[in-house]
């Protein structure tokens, strides 16, 4: 009866001490996968394919020459989602991720001086992308850069903005947690600019969420809704233009160009394109005194005017739907918030410009997983020893207490 006490309690104690050290990893070792959204989140009917709408009496009909991949028009001041098609089907966003940057980097940056460009700055801008102009050597404003993401999409703006709001995987980071603090939890940003990169989507619900939200900044809605601005072409120490060139904003909706009706009542926001996105497209609208915001993802026929076109009809829906259907979810948060484990690491949003520490974010963030890694083999190690000391223990209470042979 001892010999299997003792033994029963050695290979307790190994495995109490293996159930404490897989308990004290920490968590990025532990959850390789993110936090899944939360339960409230996934009961809104816009999580299953199809289109919904809740018609009542004497509603329109939802247009039929709308060929996007997936679309959604929603009241802008309560947050109802009026109707939908495929809501969260994660899709590459484009440019149309540029609303969740200036969201995240516009109240990091508000009291931020003019900015000398450096060529390291503009280093990792990618191959093909739209650009505003900037150059290296040259000072600009926060309007400067802000007016070049907004109107020329500018990829150079959003690289050198996102340099002085902390490093470009800092500001993603910054963007993943201001994705979730909103309720989006099918945005994955992997390039600030929506540069098409492996892994980085988004979804209709997602990016209405973000418009949403833009507009009721005043900064943002003000940059998201300038149809046209004069660029330095040349800049003095505290970021003047010696001269300049004119820029005008790429959302046709807006501007009226390239033979895209202008839409009345048009507030703006934001356009996009990749040759793997496909034309995307946010855009708002008010009229008697109700803003409705819409998104249209990758349409199937039309042409390159066709995300134009079907975010008109859809407006045109929304504003004569207008108390005669049901909303069928919401673009308010979930009740329940739960951030995933890589957004507790994300830096925390607070007023004024990002300092820069002596480690910079980038390698930082690289320390930490260092260290945790450290800590999660350090533990392993406990467990192994443990182990090991517990199984010699046993065959030796074994060995000692073993019975003789006819007893």
């Amino acid at each position: 009866m001892i010999i299997r006490f003792t033994a029963r309690l050695a290979f307790c104690c190994a495995t109490a001490v293996a159930a404490g050290a897989l308990g004290l990893l920490p968590a990025s070792t532990a959850q390789a996968e993110p936090t899944p959204r939360p339960a409230s989140a996934d009961a809104s009917p816009l999580h299953r394919p199809g289109t919904h709408v809740g018609p009542l009496n004497g509603a329109p009909d939802l247009p039929e020459d709308v060929s996007a991949l997936s679309w959604l028009v929603a009241d802008a001041g309560t947050g109802d989602v009026l109707a939908a098609h495929d809501a969260h089907r994660r899709l590459p966003p484009a440019s149309t991720i540029k609303t969740l940057f200036a969201l995240t980097a516009l109240p990091h940056l508000a009291d931020a001086p003019p900015h000398l460009v450096t060529e390291e700055e503009l280093e990792g801008v990618g191959e093909g992308s739209s650009l505003v102009g900037i150059a290296p050597g040259r000072t600009y404003t926060l309007d400067d850069l802000w007016r070049g993401v907004f109107l020329s999409s500018g990829n150079d703006a959003v690289r050198v903005l996102a340099e002085m709001n902390g490093g470009w995987e800092a500001t993603a980071e910054q963007m993943q947690a201001k994705a979730r603090a909103l309720g989006a939890f099918d945005t994955n940003v992997v390039s600030p600019d929506g540069y098409d990169e492996p892994g980085q989507v988004s979804s209709a619900f997602d990016l209405a969420v973000f418009g949403r939200a833009g507009l009721t900044d005043r900064q943002f809605a003000s940059y998201a809704s300038t149809v046209d601005a004069p660029f330095p072409g040349g800049t003095r120490d505290d970021g003047s233009p010696t001269w300049t060139y004119g820029i005008r904003n790429t959302n046709r909706l807006l501007t009226g160009a390239d033979g895209v009706e202008r839409y009345p009542g048009i507030i703006g926001v934001k356009n996009g394109y990749t040759s793997h996105a496909g034309n995307t497209l946010v855009a708002a609208a008010r009229r008697d005194g109700r803003t409705l915001v819409v998104t249209v993802m990758n349409p199937q026929s039309g042409g390159g005017h066709a995300v134009y076109e079907e975010a008109r009809s859809l407006l045109d829906w929304g504003f004569d739907a207008a108390g005669r259907v049901e909303p069928v979810g919401s673009l308010e948060p979930p009740a329940v918030q739960k951030a995933p484990s890589a957004v507790q690491k994300a830096p925390p949003a607070g007023p004024g410009p990002v300092t820069r520490a002596a480690v910079p974010p980038a390698r930082a963030a690289a320390v930490s997983e260092e260290a945790g890694t450290g800590i999660a083999y350090a533990w392993m190690g406990a467990f192994v020893g443990a182990s090991v000391v517990s199984a010699a223990l046993i065959l030796r209470l074994r060995r000692r207490h073993r019975p003789k042979a006819g007893s």
